[in-house]
């Protein structure tokens, strides 16, 4: 069930940042590294969302970006979550981003949770 959380997670990540990543295509036959591209995402997105600038995003700093994502995929997919179901979510989503237990997730904690 966790894995699931990632991976719907991944998903919006990459279909709300596809057009960037469409942009960084390398050239034919050459590779990309997948964390990488998610390394670059989350350096892009994270200081948008860590409205204190403490290099961690609180779970209510984490919330606001995790949802912004999970309503892209549900625009793009057409369904949709109830409230209560998608407060679930977010609050199964950053315990398992806080891999530290801390009470925030970081830079290097996201990339690690949204690469699986």
């Amino acid at each position: 069930m966790f894995r699931l959380f990632r991976f719907t997670i991944m998903g919006a990540v990459v279909a709300l940042f596809m057009p960037a990543m469409a942009q960084d295509r390398p050239e034919q036959g050459q590779s990309v590294d997948p964390a990488s591209r998610i390394a670059a995402i989350v350096d892009g997105e994270f200081p948008v969302y860590d409205a204190d600038r403490s290099g961690e995003l609180d779970k209510s700093e984490f919330s606001k970006w995790i949802v912004a994502l999970k309503q892209q995929e549900m625009q793009a997919t057409g369904k949709a979550m109830a409230p209560d179901e998608l407060t679930e979510w977010v609050t199964a989503a950053f315990t398992m981003a806080d891999a530290d237990s801390g009470g925030g997730v970081s830079k290097a904690e996201l990339v690690r949770y949204l690469g699986g």
